[in-house]
């Protein structure tokens, strides 16, 4: 199922995981966040906030309806958040109430041509490379690597199946079915810390952690362009 067409189709509805910032999460946050094992505030102020300044230019790749979004646009008050998805993010992210500082860009493959290089200081995702397959992965993590100014940090969220197995497949909300299934007919892709790590490498970045330990189901890499 990860294949790009249906990336393109699955989450035409777009995806909202309510405030990121509030202390007090809402009943959808606060689901996702008992599936995965974490706080999404912690992981915006611990995985997010440390490589943000107030001027940083912003690349988040699939934003949804823009729960991440609105968070990372608080703290970029003199910066530029661009956002690419799939879908049309326009209608739910409204840009033009940014004076400028969010465009959305909709894509139709992981090419990313139309970016200037030596763009981004940021580059950011979450519930997204963990359905895509690790093709995909380095494509997405290869073509961006130049778009990426020198020393620019890039943070993302991915599945991985080790520490899966161990906060258990029914708890994490994955079926336990998908072990016995190929990549492409299943929405949790196999990954872990190694492969991220090999796949991030090879491509050209710098691996800084393979995972921040911010949440029990899943990892998150940081690595340095």
């Amino acid at each position: 199922m990860p294949t790009l067409d249906w990336l393109k189709k699955e989450f035409d509805y777009g995806y909202d995981s309510g405030n990121i910032l509030s202390r007090i999460p809402n009943l959808r946050r606060l689901r996702e966040e008992k599936l995965i094992g974490g706080s999404y505030r912690d992981v915006f102020f611990k995985a997010i906030l440390p490589y943000l300044k107030s001027d940083s230019i912003v690349l988040e790749l699939g934003p949804g309806k823009g729960s991440w979004t609105r968070a990372i646009l608080k703290y970029i008050p003199q910066g530029k958040l661009h956002t690419v998805d799939f879908q049309d993010a326009e209608k739910w992210l409204t840009p033009h109430k940014y004076s400028g500082r969010l465009i959305c860009h909709k894509i139709q493959d992981n090419s990313y041509v139309n970016f200037p290089n030596n763009y981004f200081d940021f580059f950011w995702s979450m519930g997204v490379l963990c359905h895509n397959n690790l093709e995909h992965i380095e494509e997405i993590l290869k073509n961006i690597l130049p778009k990426m100014k020198k020393g620019g940090i890039a943070v993302h969220q991915y599945s991985d199946w080790e520490k899966l197995d161990q906060y258990g497949w029914k708890k994490g909300g994955v079926p336990i079915d998908f072990k016995n299934k190929k990549d492409d007919e299943i929405w949790w892709v196999r990954n872990n810390q190694s492969s991220m790590s090999s796949v991030a490498s090879k491509v050209g970045w710098k691996v800084i952690n393979s995972d921040l330990n911010l949440l029990k189901r899943d990892s998150i890499i940081v690595v340095k362009a």
